[in-house]
């Protein structure tokens, strides 16, 4: 698995007077650190750290997890993050069950991941809500657990979590730990889509070109299946070449058909190919040469450029 990670340097209120040494000594590394002079932030926030500083520990644990002006080392990463965990930063906690849970700089255990998962999502942290829901989902370091997935789905959704709002609208959509309701699935995965998650802007597709939770809307369903076969979704590439050999939501177009349904083809969509090929019976050799030059162009553009 690999979890929400946070990767922000923060500074929360200080513990001790903000007057004091330590806190001028804080505040010195932290302005290094935002301007990218993370050298500077070590050798004040360092000292801090070794002293117990809790702010310190979890940005030392930050640039040692992702390398910033220090060498990468991971173990490096977990100490601190242990350190600033225990004494219940909420943001270290999460960070420290990814660290478990992908068995990042120390032994992968999942039983681990979810204790320090739930410690930061009863703190509302909406990253180690959805990884909670995810362990839940599947089973992985505690028992499944549908309700309580959709649970810790639905807090991290609430926040805006894109994986965790397409993750409740699968719960909704089939059922799973709640009671099935295609109206809420479409809800889910519609701000899941918005935010870029292929799969939700597919399954949004689906929702609209089949009137499921939604008023019937072909052309909707296009807009849809073209984000995702944008992003490399083969079957909304197949659905839209589906969408474009029958005139459903679109002109009918046999050009943009065959285009479809060979980039699907070549993405590994099972069917996509028999398809082809029975809509090129259909056409001109110039035709097929045509469809054939956009797929190509389609593809080499990263989908950039797809007509």
């Amino acid at each position: 698995m690999f979890g929400l990670i946070r990767t922000t340097i923060i500074a929360l209120v200080l513990a001790f007077n903000a007057g004091s040494i330590l806190a001028q000594d804080f505040q010195k590394g932290l302005v290094a650190a935002q301007s990218g002079d993370y050298v500077t932030a070590l050798q004040e926030w360092l000292p801090l750290a070794d002293q117990g500083d809790v702010m310190a520990q979890f940005n030392l644990a930050l640039m040692y997890r992702n390398g910033w002006g220090v060498l990468q080392d991971y173990a490096e990463a977990v100490k601190w993050y242990r350190l600033a965990a225990e004494q219940g930063i909420a943001e270290a906690q999460s960070n420290l069950g990814v660290m478990y849970d992908n068995g990042t700089g120390v032994l992968q255990d999942y039983a681990e991941a979810v204790k320090w998962y739930r410690l930061a999502a009863e703190q509302g942290i909406a990253e180690a809500q959805s990884n909670l829901a995810l362990m839940y989902d599947n089973g992985t370091g505690v028992l499944q657990d549908y309700a309580e997935a959709v649970k810790w789905y639905r807090l991290a959704a609430e926040q805006g979590i894109a994986s965790a709002q397409y993750n409740l609208g699968v719960m909704y959509d089939n059922g799973t730990g709640v009671l099935q309701d295609d109206a809420e699935a479409v809800k889910w995965y519609r701000l899941a889509a918005e935010q870029g998650i292929a799969s939700a802007q597919y399954n949004l597709g689906v929702m609209y070109d089949n009137g499921t939770g939604v008023l019937q809307d072909y052309a909707e369903a296009v807009k849809w299946y073209r984000l995702a076969a944008e992003q490399g979704i083969a079957t909304s590439q197949n659905n839209i070449g589906a969408m474009y050999e029958k005139g459903t939501g679109v002109l009918q177009d046999n050009v943009r058909a065959h285009m479809w349904y060979n980039i699907a083809a070549a993405n590994g969509y099972e069917n996509s190919g028999e398809w082809r090929d029975q809509i090129a019976a259909k056409m001109t050799s110039a035709d097929i040469s045509k469809a054939q030059s956009l797929a190509r162009e389609c593809m080499s553009s990263n989908y950039k450029n797809c007509g």
